[in-house]
């Protein structure tokens, strides 16, 4: 998984539908750079600096993927997008958005194009107060005080006024206060784990995730797969029970619902492919003595991808005891989910092609799959 950072934004604009600015401005940086955790309230100022319309001001905190570097590329394109237009002289001057990076995690950064914490932050009120509402505690690299600190030692007495309207969160466009349980499924290098994790941090859910890396009959079972296949699908049997059980049995006050990177009935799916008919009879019976009563999902997001992309994302995450997976046992798995889901009545069921979809590295696919996954779901 890609390293997870938070970038406190600072927003202003004195020019036009100011208001409207922030808001296009906090969508944009949505869409292109990363989840907004939090949205400061809007503060009324004069000018500083220069004659020109009062400013609007705020500050949010975001968490993105990319570095420092690129995610001022991206604040300058959404400037320009926005309707900012190159300085005809030097100073200050109005403008429809400004877009600062105040804090970029903990880092220091000191070049050409860009310095990291933004050296004027600690002097300007209009930055500080909108701050402080999402990071009062957050300490400055540099200064090794906290944004409270720095507001109390701030010089600038310029008057702010806060408005009583807020600046919607475009996260809340995705809503998931439907569901208490949220099964992730797909075949093998379908992508489930990664996206599960992400929706977790995102929407602030319980993560349960399958523990097949300390499965020490997988790598066997790939070598030898009629030697190993009863022994693997009990083992996987016995431990997707015990952790099932314990997860879904904790409840968590400080979560808003639970995601899952599998869901147990893929013990059936798998089981029917790799054993003999009468171990997979025998199987079955143990199979609904012990799930009989285990909770179900109630929302399923099978993530289709075909076998080529499948074997790609594989050879891409390098375990070794998967090189030699062959098309025709992937083909297997994805018709026995098909097949499987068919039958589901009773299950809330949501096939998704994700074929021509990277949604870990391109997140205008991943909130492209958020949307399907939420949709009606309001």
């Amino acid at each position: 998984m890609q390293e997870i950072k938070t970038v406190y934004i600072a927003l202003g604009s004195n020019k036009g539908e100011k208001f409207k600015n922030l808001q296009n401005a906090v969508d944009a940086i949505f869409t292109e750079v990363g989840n907004v955790v939090a949205i400061a309230k809007v503060f009324e100022s004069k000018a500083l600096g220069f004659e020109g319309d009062d400013f609007l001001n705020t500050c949010i905190a975001v968490q993105t993927t990319f570095k420092a570097k690129k995610v001022l590329r991206v604040l300058q394109q959404i400037e320009k997008q926005l309707g900012r237009l190159p300085k005809k002289s030097a100073g200050y001057q109005s403008r429809i958005i400004d877009l600062d990076i105040i804090f970029f995690e903990d880092e220091v950064i000191n070049d050409k194009y860009l310095i990291v914490p933004h050296p004027e932050a600690h002097k300007r009120r209009f930055v500080l107060e909108p701050l402080q509402q999402i990071a009062s505690t957050f300490n400055h690299p540099e200064f090794n005080v906290t944004v409270d600190q720095l507001l109390d030692q701030c010089k600038d007495h310029t008057a702010l006024e806060s408005l009583n309207i807020w600046l919607k969160n475009p996260n809340k466009q995705f809503d998931f206060s439907n569901h208490n349980y949220i099964a992730i499924e797909g075949n093998i290098g379908a992508g489930k784990t990664s996206l599960s994790t992400q929706i977790a941090k995102d929407f602030n859910a319980k993560l349960v995730l399958e523990r097949f890396a300390d499965n020490p009959f997988l790598p066997k079972f790939y070598k030898e797969p009629q030697r190993y296949a009863f022994t693997l699908e009990m083992s996987f049997l016995a431990d997707r029970y015990q952790q099932i059980t314990d997860d879904l049995n904790q409840l968590d006050l400080f979560k808003d619902f639970i995601v899952s990177d599998y869901d147990v009935f893929k013990s059936l799916i798998f089981s029917k492919i790799t054993l003999q008919p009468d171990e997979f009879k025998l199987y079955r019976k143990l199979f609904y003595l012990m799930y009989k009563d285990i909770a179900k999902p109630d929302l399923y997001v099978y993530l289709y991808q075909n076998t080529e992309r499948l074997q790609a994302n594989i050879k891409k995450r390098g375990r070794k005891y998967e090189s030699e997976i062959e098309d025709d046992y992937l083909e297997k798995i994805n018709a026995g989910y098909l097949e499987f889901l068919k039958s589901q009545t009773e299950f809330n069921v949501k096939i998704i092609d994700i074929s021509d979809k990277d949604f870990v590295k391109n997140r205008a696919d991943y909130l492209w799959l958020l949307k399907q996954i939420c949709k009606n779901e309001a």
